[in-house]
Formats: structure tokens, C-alpha cells, sequence
């Protein structure tokens, strides 16, 4: 019996160790896995003041870029008025371009017209220059070439008398042979009453003596009997006819020899065929300007 009592004593005092053994070790482990927690809770926590920093950093970036976007909007809108302006603009100028470029147009073809009609009356002008030196050359045929030339120059007809001709040296008393010659002139010019006469006084360089006080004097003296003679003896209307002297200033040919010296005294009727249309289409061509 009481081999069986210490036995049950020992079976208990086992069981008794091994049961505190046992609890121990859950004990420990227990302690260690609340140790652990504590530790991911510690670390949770830092991980969630982590995010919570980083979710206040993204609702920042999240506002600076809705204030981006906003801004960006109202540029867009703003780009987008001046845009709308633009292309209003640029109609308008298109228009007016459009407008301006069929002016021009207009005006260039008035322009083609008025020059078409400029030219035409050059040729008409031309025409009637050349007509009227044939005239002129067929109604003097008796004279010689020493005696006179008729030539054409910037639409005028030119005919140069000499000296020889019209005067005695030093004179302006106009002579038989030169009052014939002015009166076959003036019966082509009662024909043409459309021709403007200049007549221009020459002289050579050599300084005159005698009745005139030089050699001014003596050119115009000179014109101004031809002018009388054409409108009093011959009847050229006096309205279309004017005087004047050139002296030695206007030379043809040198005054070192006798022979140029006197190419150089002559008298130059100077023919012109009325330019009236002409000029005036020039005039209402440059008032349109």
C-alpha cells in the first residue's frame, strides 16, 4: 500500500512538473507572440503615420494640381477668345483685302485704258508731225538746203532759216527772197490751224556793232519781224504765235569758223501740233492719282 502510495505520489509529482513544465512554455510563448504584436503594432503604427504623411503630401499635390488644371482651363478659355478674335480679325482683313485687291484691279485696268489712250494720241501726234513736215518741206521745195532745213525733233517740226535768207548782215529788216519763203510757210499754217508757231532768234558770238546794243537785241528784234510779217502781211493768227531771242547761247556748229559761225546766225520756226487732248488726258490722269 504504501509502495503504491509513493508511486501515485510520484506519478502525480510528474504529472504535476511536466504540467507546470508545459504551462511555462505556453507562457513564454504567449509572452513572446504579445511581444511580437506589440512590436508590428509598433511598426503598424509608424506605417500608418508613414501613409497618413504621404496621403497629406498626395491631397497637397492632388490641390496644386487641380489649381494647375484650373489655371491651365482659364488660359485655354482665354487663348481660345483670342483665337475666336483672330480669326474675326483675319475675315476682316481678308475682306478688305479682297475689297482693296479688286480696286486695284479696277484702277490698274483704268490705268491699262488711259495708257492705251495716251499712246494712241502719241502715235495720232507723231502722225500729224510727220504730215505736217512733209507739208512744210513740199511748200519750200524752191529753197536749198543753205538756204533752210526742215527736221523733226521731240514731236516738233523745226524749220531753221538762215541768215542769208531772211536778213542783211547785222539786220532784221527781213528781205524779198526770205518774205517768199515766210509766205509758203504761212499758207501751210492758214491750212493748219491747229499748229502753235515759236520763232526763235540766233545769233553767232561775234559782239554786233551798230544799231542794236548786242546780240540779245538783235535775235529778238529779229523774231519779232518774222511774227509781224506771218500775222500782218500773211494773216497767221496772232494768238498762236510767239517771239524770241536766244542770242549766241543756243549754238548748232562752233563759232571758231566763219562756216560754223554762220550755221549759228539763223532764225527757227518752231511748229507744234496742239497737244490739248493730250495733255489733258495726262491732267485727269494724275488727278485720279
Amino acid at each position: 500500500m504504501k509502495m503504491l502510495f509513493i508511486k501515485a505520489s510520484k506519478v502525480l509529482l510528474i504529472t504535476v512538473l511536466f504540467s507546470s513544465c508545459v504551462a511555462k512554455k505556453y507562457l513564454t510563448a504567449a509572452n513572446d507572440n504579445i511581444q511580437r504584436l506589440q512590436n508590428d503594432s509598433s511598426m503598424m503604427a509608424k506605417r500608418i503615420g508613414q501613409l497618413n504623411t504621404d496621403i497629406a503630401n498626395l491631397n497637397g499635390d492632388v490641390a496644386k494640381l487641380t489649381s494647375t488644371r484650373n489655371d491651365l482651363q482659364k488660359q485655354l478659355t482665354n487663348l481660345q477668345g483670342q483665337l475666336s478674335g483672330t480669326r474675326q480679325q483675319l475675315q476682316g482683313t481678308k475682306a478688305e483685302l479682297e475689297g482693296t485687291k479688286d480696286a486695284a484691279g479696277r484702277t490698274i485696268a483704268s490705268q491699262q485704258q488711259r495708257l492705251e489712250q495716251l499712246q494712241a494720241l502719241i502715235n495720232q501726234q507723231k502722225a500729224a508731225t510727220e504730215a505736217l513736215k512733209k507739208k512744210i518741206s513740199d511748200a519750200l521745195v524752191d529753197f536749198t538746203a543753205n538756204d533752210l532745213s526742215v527736221t523733226t525733233k521731240n514731236g516738233k517740226v523745226y524749220v531753221s532759216l538762215s541768215e542769208e535768207l531772211l536778213f542783211p548782215s547785222g539786220s532784221a529788216a527781213v528781205n524779198a527772197k526770205g518774205k517768199t519763203a515766210l509766205q509758203q510757210l504761212a499758207t501751210v499754217l492758214n491750212n493748219n490751224k491747229d499748229i502753235n508757231v515759236d520763232i526763235e532768234g540766233h545769233t553767232d558770238s561775234i559782239p554786233i556793232k551798230g544799231r542794236y546794243a548786242d546780240n540779245w537785241e538783235l535775235s529778238v528784234a529779229r523774231s519779232t519781224s518774222i511774227v509781224r510779217i506771218l500775222t500782218e502781211n500773211y494773216k497767221v493768227s496772232a494768238d498762236r504765235v510767239t517771239a524770241s531771242g536766244r542770242s549766241k547761247y543756243d549754238p548748232v556748229d562752233t563759232n571758231i569758223t566763219s562756216q560754223g559761225r554762220a550755221h549759228n546766225r539763223r532764225t527757227e520756226i518752231i511748229l507744234e501740233p496742239k497737244l490739248d487732248e493730250l495733255m489733258k488726258l495726262i491732267q485727269d490722269g494724275n488727278a485720279s492719282l
